[in-house]
């Protein structure tokens, strides 16, 4: 079934809630009463989405919840993929949806809200590898017009989890290698996924994913080392097929970061209570470290540079390293030069750089 939202919530230029018709079951409430919130540049899940998830982890016992947490979190640590953690279904599911999704979706919204800003808004997306559906929350909230929303996963667990908080849209559940024939969608979406898959398998996929984008592909992948270098090796495959750079790279030629260096960004998460309980943390944030490439079929305008590490601030001046295309480097922006000082305060680990006319 097809997602008709029906009214948006626009906050100083932003959208921040949605809602839908009313359905049957345990999901008869709206989708979000607040698709999205910031806290000091925090990202939330929506309240209705965090309230469903704490219903779920008290399902179990806290103590079999938490081991769940840690068994998952060492697994990550391993850089293996879901489908092969060895949980029991019901403990993967509720330790993914406590601990990790919050992450995916702040990740996911990050992105998507950069590449909103580059092309015009779907009507259609296809959520590759969805899991639990993070990536597809996300794309309600930034387009909160979207009609369709189809979810492709092979996890039964975590699909499961996916169709409760997301009852309007389209699921397939099957395994990415082995299905051929994608659904087209305006812009296809792969967050966390094609890293976990095979050398071969994964070049398949792209392919794959690329013809089904009608728009645009958009990969998101850990903001690690081995993670940049999946992501660099899907974006030279995709822009050699004829797409053209959305995000987050200023130009379409040659990297330059290089080894051991790599491009990653940062999204801070605001924990609830139990996530932090469940992972012993005092902090009530964490920040979730990722790569991205968003590619498009027709040529897109990108930022004339990128800002790949957290600005540095200082008495009097703001350091900024950037990517301008063929190099990075550090400029430093003083308070005498007050359009660029004041953008530099505005602008965080990621954000697009572009120049201002003191004039």
């Amino acid at each position: 079934m097809a997602i008709r939202l029906n009214r948006a919530t626009v906050f100083m230029g932003r959208v921040i809630g949605f809602e839908q018709p009313p359905i049957e079951g345990p999901s008869a409430k709206e989708i979000s009463e607040r698709a999205f919130a910031h806290h000091n540049g925090r990202v939330q899940l929506p309240h209705s989405i965090r309230v469903q998830i704490e219903n779920r982890a008290a399902e179990l016992p806290f103590a079999v919840l938490k081991k769940a947490v840690g068994e998952l979190s060492d697994h990550y640590r391993g850089a293996s993929g879901t489908a092969t953690i060895p949980l029991m279904a019901k403990h993967k599911a509720l330790a993914y949806l406590t601990t990790r999704m919050p992450a995916t979706f702040a990740a996911a919204h990050a992105v998507l809200t950069e590449v909103a800003s580059r092309i015009d808004a779907p009507v259609s997306v296809l959520d590759l590898g969805a899991g639990t559906g993070a990536a597809s929350l996300a794309a309600l909230a930034v387009y909160p017009d979207l009609e369709s929303l189809t979810l492709l996963d092979t996890d039964s667990a975590l699909l499961s989890e996916a169709k409760t908080l997301l009852p309007l849209a389209d699921f397939i559940q099957t395994g990415l290698p082995a299905f051929a024939n994608l659904p087209e969608a305006d812009i296809v979406v792969a967050c966390y996924t094609l890293g976990e898959l095979k050398d071969g398998e994964r070049e398949v996929v792209i392919e794959r994913a690329w013809a089904a984008a009608r728009t645009a592909l958009i990969i998101l992948e850990p903001g690690t080392t081995r993670g940049f270098k999946n992501v660099l090796a899907m974006r030279e495959q995709v822009l050699a097929a004829g797409g053209h750079m959305i995000a987050p790279c200023p130009h379409e030629g040659g990297c330059p970061v290089h080894s051991p260096d790599w491009c990653h960004f940062a999204q801070r998460v605001e924990r609830t209570s139990l996530h932090r309980r469940l992972k012993d943390g005092e902090l009530g944030y964490e920040d979730e470290k990722f790569s991205y490439v968003a590619l498009s079929k027709r040529p897109v305008k990108p930022a004339p540079a990128r800002i790949i590490r957290r600005p540095v601030h200082q008495s009097g001046f703001i350091d900024l390293t950037l990517c301008q295309g063929a190099s990075t480097g550090t400029v430093r922006i003083t308070k005498r030069e007050k359009a660029l000082f004041r953008a530099a305060r505005h602008s965080n680990w990621g954000s697009a750089w572009v120049p201002i006319s003191e004039d």
